[in-house]
C-alpha cells in the first residue's frame, strides 16, 4: 500500500529507529515507548490487521512469532517480555498495517485487572 505509514517506514521512506530487518520483515522502536523497551515488528508485505489474514499467510505469522522473542533478547529482554497485536478499529488500532508490539524492561502492569 502506497500511502501505508509502516509500508514507508519498511521502505525507508519514513525514518525510524530500526531493530532488525530482513526481506521479510522490519521492525523499530516506537515512537511513543509504553516501557522502557518497546517496539514492533511488521511484516513488509502490507496486511491490515490480524482480520484479513487467512490461510495463506500462515508461515508468515509462524515467521513472526518466532522472531519476537529472538529480537526480544537482543534487545535486553532476557527475562520476559510481553507481546501484542490490537486488531481493528475496536481492538484499538491504530495504524492498519499487522504489527506485533513487544514491550518490557522495568514494571509491567497486568493487562486485565482483576477482580
Amino acid at each position: 500500500m502506497g500511502d501505508c505509514l509502516f509500508c514507508k517506514i519498511a521502505r525507508g521512506e519514513i525514518p525510524s529507529k530500526k531493530v532488525y530487518e530482513d526481506s521479510e520483515f522490519f521492525a523499530f522502536h516506537d515512537i511513543n515507548p509504553v516501557a522502557p523497551v518497546h517496539f514492533m515488528l511488521i511484516p513488509k508485505l502490507h496486511v491490515a490487521s490480524l482480520l484479513e489474514a487467512d490461510a495463506s499467510h500462515a508461515a508468515l505469522l509462524g515467521k513472526m512469532l518466532l522472531l519476537a522473542p529472538k529480537l526480544a533478547k537482543e534487545q535486553g529482554l532476557v527475562n520476559g517480555f510481553r507481546t501484542f497485536i490490537n486488531t481493528g478499529r475496536g481492538g484499538g488500532q491504530e495504524v492498519m498495517h499487522l504489527h506485533i508490539h513487544i514491550i518490557g524492561g522495568g514494571h509491567i502492569p497486568p493487562m486485565v485487572r482483576r477482580g
